[in-house]
């Protein structure tokens, strides 16, 4: 009987331990705090990045950057509720709409930290972090951390303003 009860009480547990483990601990609603229309500057040109607010489980974010009138790129990223945590997919255009990426492989990146206007997404091979960092009410920095083939990482820093237009 002894057996029994501890068999019973450790299947107990493991079940409701179970049961949360497909409870995302963040969701997008987490990520509000990018959300805006955000412009900046960068040896590539003039950046424009728009965010916005959490709806249906998740974010979506047009980028353009323009150097002397014509435009170097786009992006179109979502974020999205994944299993466990939000999944960052991102795709790079270049003018005329012509995608880099595979049409059926996006770039993904899952958070990985989420803390008071910080979120910290990496890439599945762990070579790529995109950092969002709130600065204050009007200011967004986003840095992107790239492992070389040499093992060192390379920093990019893109400092943003919120759009008064």
């Amino acid at each position: 009987m002894k057996h029994t009860w501890l068999l019973f009480t450790f299947l107990t547990a493991f079940s409701f331990c179970s049961l949360g483990q497909g409870t995302p601990k963040w969701t997008v609603d987490n990520l509000k705090f990018i959300s805006g229309k955000w412009v900046g500057s960068t040896q590539w040109g003039e950046m424009e990045e728009y965010w916005s607010q959490p709806m249906g489980n998740t974010m979506m974010c047009s980028y353009m950057c323009v150097n002397k009138g014509k435009v170097v790129f786009y992006e179109f990223i979502v974020i999205e509720n994944g299993d466990s945590v939000p999944v960052m997919k991102l795709r790079h255009f270049n003018p005329g709409s012509i995608a880099w990426e595979d049409k059926e492989n996006p770039n993904l990146y899952p958070l990985i930290k989420l803390e008071t206007n910080l979120a910290l997404f990496e890439s599945p091979d762990k070579k790529t972090k995109m950092t969002f960092k709130r600065i204050d009410a009007k200011h967004l920095k986003i840095i992107l951390d790239t492992k070389e083939k040499n093992g060192k990482w390379e920093s990019e820093v893109f400092e943003y303003a919120l759009s008064e237009k």
